[in-house]
């Protein structure tokens, strides 16, 4: 039972991470086009970020329930705990700010944020793999 209950623990840890570098990773990018910051062009950077929420555009889309959240739930009914019902980002929304609202609600701001992110790819385009800034070619 400890056992199911640590595990179910580190998929939230998981799963908070993965959501944390989806939002922290759009701001990140937005501040660093205002602050030149070179590296939020990383062709890589900006390749993990934008399949990282096109996966979870896709999933809320097809109404389909995170898999980490699944496991999560699973685990705990294992241990013996508590499970919630409906999507991980819409049980700690209701947790944190007492905000409940339809799966439509949350699907409409998962597109929204992923347009964003799209987006983001006109307005601070990525360096191409190979490719030298332009600072570097203006020095040799």
């Amino acid at each position: 039972m400890e056992l199911y209950r640590f595990m179910a623990d580190i998929v939230v840890v998981v799963h908070a991470t993965y959501i944390g570098v989806v939002v922290f990773g759009l701001l990140a990018i937005l501040v660093g086009r205002i602050l030149r910051w070179q590296w939020v062009r990383n062709f890589w950077f900006r390749a993990i970020h934008l399949g990282m929420i096109a996966i979870v555009v896709a999933q809320a889309l097809a109404n389909v329930t995170c898999p980490l959240t699944t496991l999560e739930q699973n685990l705990r009914d294992k241990a013996g705990e508590a499970t919630y019902t409906g999507s991980f980002i819409g049980h700690w929304v209701h947790e944190l700010i007492f905000y409940e609202a339809p799966h439509s609600v949350f699907t409409a701001i998962y597109c929204v944020f992923g347009a964003v992110v799209v987006l983001t790819l006109l307005l601070v385009p990525p360096r191409w793999p190979g490719r030298r800034s332009s600072r570097r070619e203006t020095a040799c």
